[in-house]
């Protein structure tokens, strides 16, 4: 991570994405970890909705049980 914030990715994860002469990333910030994600914000919201059941959305929109979280 530089002092502005930046940061590379492996040449590995750039090759297999097609990232090498560089390219959109979507990202999300689950807490703990960043999710990063080859394609833009627009991949990753469709690659978080085809692999969130609708039980997992509820959970969620509930605050996994902390009434605190649901209003996030």
């Amino acid at each position: 991570m530089s002092a502005r914030g930046q940061m590379s990715l492996p040449a590995p994860a750039r090759h297999r994405w097609g990232l090498d002469c560089g390219g959109k990333v979507g990202y999300l910030d689950i807490g703990d970890a960043v999710l990063v994600v080859p394609g833009g914000v627009e991949n990753l919201r469709r690659e978080v909705l085809e692999s969130v059941s609708d039980q997992d959305w509820q959970l969620a929109r509930a605050g996994f049980g902390d009434p605190d979280l649901a209003n996030e």
